[in-house]
């Protein structure tokens, strides 16, 4: 690793995403900078070799690139731009990577902030889970300027096995993550509806999962959220409020647009029914929970 790739670099958001984001970056020699919330996930990366941050603020001058992996749009604009936000003591010329899911407004509207303090940015959504995060083999749908891309481009090459430019400016990095999520958030509940009428048929749903996973009704969030319903095991990975979240992003834009999303809509009312009867926190998969009239798998003992 030469001296230019051993950088530092900031990284906000310990949580599953970030954390790999965080071990990434340490496993291929650059000074890692972590902050989060929660000591305990701080203090996992500085016993991985990383450097405790105790704010945002503190971190800011001390890095060269700043990797956001919060939750949404509050959270990218407290850790920015809050009382200890990162942004004002940020060297001139700095990069973030935004890496939050958020609306492309907000994110073109963030990138002008930037530019007028003085710094560049990455518009640059993250999708793949914690274990490709940890293997740093993740996708960044990305949106930038080639200055900015040239001040990071092996940040990112470290942290993601594919890593799409899809626009000179900020904004496209965030419309194909809405897009994503989209269909992501679509696809878990057509799973959850589909399990839902299996069971409630009399199934048996090891070997629905089986069969489906080998034809044509699979997808890759069918192959990888039943198993999280067939053990009963809804720690959450992705919960099903991020996807009222998510989902809301989309269904604003496209109001906005004056465009019909039918079936969008119909799944985030789900997600939303998910969430008011108290399964907000739990695992995305437990949109299933929303049926009635059904016998899930038990968690094993």
């Amino acid at each position: 690793m030469n001296a230019k790739a051993r950088k530092p670099v900031g990284v906000i958001g310990l949580g599953a995403m970030g954390m790999g984001v965080a071990m990434s970056l340490l496993r291929e020699g650059f000074e890692v900078h972590a902050c989060d919330v929660r000591p305990e996930a701080v203090q996992k990366v500085v016993d991985a070799g990383g450097i405790r941050a105790e704010s945002p603020a503190a971190m800011a001058p001390l890095v060269d690139v700043l990797i956001t992996v919060v939750v949404n749009a509050d959270q990218t604009e407290t850790v920015l731009f809050g009382e200890k936000g990162a942004a004002p003591h940020m060297k001139s010329g700095s990069v973030v990577i935004a890496s939050a899911t958020v609306s492309p407004e907000f994110a073109k509207a963030l990138g002008k902030r930037l530019t007028d303090a003085g710094l560049l940015m990455i518009d640059g959504p993250i999708s793949g889970g914690a274990a490709k995060a940890m293997a740093g083999e993740m996708t960044v749908m990305s949106s930038g300027s080639p200055e900015a891309y040239a001040k990071c481009e092996n940040v990112l090459d470290a942290i993601a096995g594919k890593v799409y430019r899809l626009g000179n400016e900020v904004g496209p990095g965030s419309v194909v993550k809405m897009v994503n999520q989209l269909l992501a958030g679509v696809h878990i509940a057509a799973a959850g509806e589909a399990m839902a009428l299996a069971i409630r048929a009399g199934a048996n749903p090891d070997q629905v999962y089986e069969v489906i996973t080998n034809s044509a009704g699979n997808s890759w969030m069918f192959q990888n959220r039943v198993p999280h319903i067939l053990a009963g095991d809804y720690t959450p990975l992705s919960a099903v409020n991020i996807f009222v979240k998510d989902l809301g992003i989309v269904l604003d834009y496209a109001k906005k647009a004056v465009f019909p999303l039918p079936l969008s809509a119909a799944a985030h009312q789900m997600y939303m029914s998910a969430s008011a009867a108290g399964h907000g926190g739990e695992d995305d998969s437990a949109v299933i929970k929303v049926f009635p009239g059904i016998k899930l798998p038990e968690a094993k003992k």
